[in-house]
């Protein structure tokens, strides 16, 4: 298994930004794929970015294309979501979330993640 530790969440006014990070101990990093989420009150929960096992492929909710940068460093077994030109319909609670994935290059599609962090609060005001 994988224990997975959000951090870096907060509040910040529209149009500012936030790193988020994902800090993983357990097993081997770098055998998952990685994946951020996020909920609202009241809202499912959204698929917000997911990166492959070597960090080389990335893919984004529409919601946040252009906007928001997931990376993985393997040797520092963290991942992180650079999120810029916050609104404040991105405030919601994130999740970090691991998929264990057999292929280095290949995305992991959203309902592949099994494994999930306690979260962080963002919070934009306008």
């Amino acid at each position: 298994q994988v224990q997975l530790v959000e951090s870096g969440g907060g509040l910040v006014q529209a149009g500012g930004s936030l790193r988020l990070s994902c800090a993983a101990s357990g097993r081997t990093f770098s055998s998952y794929a990685m994946g951020w989420f996020r909920q609202a009150p009241g809202k499912e929960r959204e698929f917000v970015a997911g990166i492959s096992r070597n960090g080389g492929n990335a893919y984004y909710g529409d919601s946040v294309k252009g906007r928001f940068t997931i990376s993985k460093d393997n040797a520092k077994n963290t991942v992180y979501l650079q999120t810029n030109t916050l609104k404040p319909e991105d405030t919601a609670v994130y999740y970090c979330a691991a998929a264990e994935s057999t292929s280095y290059h290949t995305i992991v599609p959203p309902q592949r993640y099994n494994y999930w962090g306690q979260g962080t609060q963002v919070t934009v005001s306008s």
